[in-house]
């Protein structure tokens, strides 16, 4: 009988600066633990927090950027079984639309850069992020996409469960 995991709820907030480079956090703790990953964190479910309520104050205590859910757009939901065998996660992924002006300082959980998304292509970032998060992000940061990643196969068993095509932007 396979042992029973625990299930977290969390947000990543991927986020620009004006010339385009996606800002990153070297993390310090576990999970991820020594690599590039997107900011996020826990969603509080004692208060109830939403996943946009979550990611709002995730940037504001990560980065010191203050953005409201307007400056948000969710573009997928990723439910992961058994990441790195702990854990099972249903993840909310955000794109900000509002660019940050400057790198932010460290904190506990990290150092920051900004990196073009070539460059991320030759990071270390988590298994799950070179193969799901972002080719996600490339292919449907204007749109919706809801999938599920077995993370207890190798490699990864990744399915779509939805797709809602992105609006082309107005200019």
């Amino acid at each position: 009988m396979a042992p029973v995991l625990p299930y977290k709820i969390s947000v990543l907030v991927f986020i620009e600066n004006a010339a385009g480079e996606q800002l990153l956090l070297l993390r310090a703790k576990q999970p991820n633990l020594g690599v590039w990953t997107p900011i996020g964190g826990k969603l509080e479910m004692t208060t109830g927090e939403s996943p946009f309520e979550c990611a709002v104050r995730e940037t504001a205590e990560e980065t010191g950027m203050q953005v409201s859910a307007a400056d948000l757009h969710l573009f997928a939901m990723i439910a992961e079984k058994a990441y790195q065998g702990q854990t099972h996660w249903l993840m909310f992924l955000f794109r900000c639309q509002k660019p940050i002006v400057a790198l932010p300082p460290d904190i506990p959980e990290g150092r920051f850069a900004f990196f073009t998304r070539e460059q991320i292509r030759g990071l270390p970032i988590p298994e799950t992020d070179k193969a799901a998060l972002w080719p996600i992000f490339d292919r449907y940061r204007d749109g919706f996409v809801a999938l599920k990643a077995d993370c207890a196969r190798s490699p990864i068993e990744i399915n779509v469960e939805q797709i809602t095509p992105g609006h082309p932007s107005v200019p």
